[in-house]
C-alpha cells in the first residue's frame, strides 16, 4: 500500500547523490578508463547501470510503501493456542496497548512518534527515506542497501582505475579538468561505502538473528536481567540463521535480493521458536 509523501531534504539529497554519482561514474570514471564505446566500456557502464536502477527502485518503494499499519480492529486472541506468544508491559504484565493510537500492539509493533501511529514488526525510524522501516518494507529497504554498498564500491574501484589510468597515460592537464569531479566523488564515495557497509553487516547480523533494532536492544536489557535471575534468555523469533533468513527475504533464496514480498504476510503474527515445526507461513 502506497503513501503520501511530501518534501524531505534528506530524500534530495539522496536522490542527488544517486543522481551525481551514476553520471560521474558511467560518463567519466568509465570513459576515461576504457572509452565509453569501447567493448569494456559499454560492459562496465550497462553491469553499473544495472546495479543502480535496482538501487533506486528499491528506494523508491521504501519511500512510498506504507511500512505496516495496524488494523483498526486489531484484538489479540489470548486463547490462541496457536500463538504461544503475547508480549506484555514491563510494568502490571498487561497486555500492550497504545493509548495514543488507542488500540492494543500486536507482537512486534511499535508506536513511531514520527509518524505519530503504531508500526508492525517496527525496526526504526529512518530520515533518508523519509518514513518508518517496518513489516512491509523491511525487505526493500536491505535489499536497497544492498545495491547502494555494491554501486557504491563499483564507482569507486572505477574512479580509482580512472586516476591511474589518467597517471600512465601521463594525461595530467586532461585530468586537471576533471580535478573536481574526482574530488567531490571521492569526498561522497569514501565515506559511503564505509556507513553503508557497516548498516549493511549489522541487518545481515539482525536477520540471521531474526530481531529488529528495536528487539535487539530490548533484548539486551531482557539478556541481562535473565542473567541476574540465574536465567537463560533466547530470542523467542529465532528459528535458526536459514529459516530466519527465509522469514525475512523469502523461501526462495533465488529472490532474497529481488524486491519480491509476497511472503510477509499480515504482520500480526509470526512464527516463534515455540511453534511446532511444520507451523505454516511465516507470518499469518
Amino acid at each position: 500500500m502506497a503513501r503520501s509523501v511530501g518534501f524531505s531534504l534528506p530524500v534530495t539529497v539522496v536522490v542527488v547523490a544517486i543522481g551525481y554519482i551514476y553520471f560521474s561514474t558511467v560518463f567519466v570514471f568509465v570513459d576515461r578508463w576504457f572509452g565509453l564505446w569501447s567493448s569494456p566500456g559499454l560492459m562496465n557502464a550497462a553491469i553499473f547501470t544495472a546495479v543502480a536502477a535496482m538501487c533506486i527502485y528499491n528506494y523508491t518503494v521504501s519511500v512510498f510503501r506504507d511500512p505496516g499499519r495496524v488494523p483498526s480492529t486489531y484484538m489479540p486472541d489470548v486463547e490462541d493456542s496457536e500463538n504461544p506468544i503475547h508480549e506484555i508491559k514491563r510494568k502490571g504484565g498487561d497486555l500492550r496497548y497504545c493509548q495514543k493510537c488507542s488500540h492494543y500492539k500486536p507482537a512486534r509493533a511499535h508506536h513511531c512518534r514520527v509518524c505519530k501511529r503504531c508500526i508492525l514488526r517496527m525496526d526504526h525510524h529512518c530520515i533518508w527515506i523519509n518514513n518508518c522501516v517496518g513489516h512491509t518494507n523491511y525487505k526493500v529497504f536491505f535489499v536497497f542497501v544492498v545495491y547502494a554498498v555494491i554501486a557504491c564500491l563499483y564507482s569507486l574501484v572505477l574512479l580509482l582505475g580512472s586516476l591511474a589510468n589518467d597517471f600512465e597515460k601521463d594525461e595530467e592537464q586532461s585530468a586537471d579538468s576533471y580535478t573536481t569531479v574526482y574530488i567531490i566523488s571521492g569526498l561522497l564515495l569514501f565515506p559511503l561505502c564505509v556507513a553503508l557497509s557497516v548498516l549493511l553487516g549489522w541487518h545481515i547480523y539482525l536477520i540471521l538473528q531474526n530481531k529488529t533494532t528495536i528487539e535487539y536492544h530490548e533484548g539486551v536489557r531482557a539478556m541481562w536481567l535473565a542473567e541476574k535471575g540465574g536465567q537463560i534468555y533466547s530470542h523467542p523469533y529465532d528459528l535458526g540463521a536459514y529459516q530466519n533468513l527465509s522469514t525475512v527475504l523469502g523461501p526462495n533464496i533465488f529472490s532474497w535480493l529481488l524486491p519480491t514480498s509476497g511472503h510477509i504476510g499480515s504482520g500480526l503474527r509470526f512464527r516463534t521458536a515455540y511453534d511446532y515445526p511444520s507451523s505454516g507461513s511465516t507470518s499469518k
